[in-house]
């Protein structure tokens, strides 16, 4: 069996109610075991990182459908190979490379008087914007994510444009309170889902 089933993680409904949730592997085990056929047909399965359907084939066995999921999901490796080159006994390289940077006078001026120089102070100021960057990605990602759930499962509840407005305003606490009366489950992968999706000065 593939590694790729164990590590692409889902969450299965059935209405409003999750029937299971974890690797795919284990939800299809799961479902096919617990579900007849008719309610095999009514099975939604959601992938937890993007919020987005996952379509599954359940005809068959159980291992007839693990099958039919390993060729179109196993495109990572079973092993993970170590492709980093052999390090040689010595000081290690820093890596450093050397470029042209044109900047104005003041610029110039506000850097040399910054601790370090100007070329630490850049580095730490690059460094810096990664990591900004990084964080609006996630908040991006986890919105996003939620967003394509709470269409497919939410899109007719109680307040649900309110609630899309509030996650895209960054308002967890409007958010919250908006989803507060949907159905716990959806409600509880609702909140899940948007753990992300709010800048850290809201949580």
């Amino acid at each position: 069996m593939s590694n790729t089933l164990t590590r692409f993680y889902c969450t299965a409904f059935l209405g409003e109610e999750v029937v299971a949730s974890g690797s795919l592997q284990h939800v299809v085990t799961t479902v096919k075991d617990a579900l007849d056929d008719r309610d095999l047909t009514q099975l939604l399965l959601f992938d937890d990182s993007t919020g987005k359907p996952v379509d599954v084939d359940f005809r068959g066995k159980t291992d007839d459908v693990l099958k039919r999921l390993g060729e179109p999901i196993g495109d990572l490796p079973d092993t993970e190979v170590n492709h980093q080159p052999t390090r040689r006994v010595g000081r290690p390289k820093l890596g450093v490379v050397s470029g042209e940077v044109t900047l104005l006078p003041r610029h110039w001026e506000w850097l040399k008087s910054q601790p370090g120089g100007a070329s630490v102070t850049l580095r730490k100021l690059i460094d810096e914007a990664r990591r900004a960057g990084e964080k609006q990605s996630k908040i991006r990602e986890s919105q996003e994510a939620t967003y394509n759930f709470m269409t497919a499962m939410a899109g007719n509840f109680h307040q649900y444009e309110e609630a899309l407005r509030a996650l895209y305003a960054g308002d967890l606490n409007r958010f919250y309170h908006y989803i507060d009366d949907w159905a716990p489950d959806i409600r509880n992968h609702v909140k899940r889902l948007a753990a992300n999706a709010f800048p850290e000065e809201n949580l």
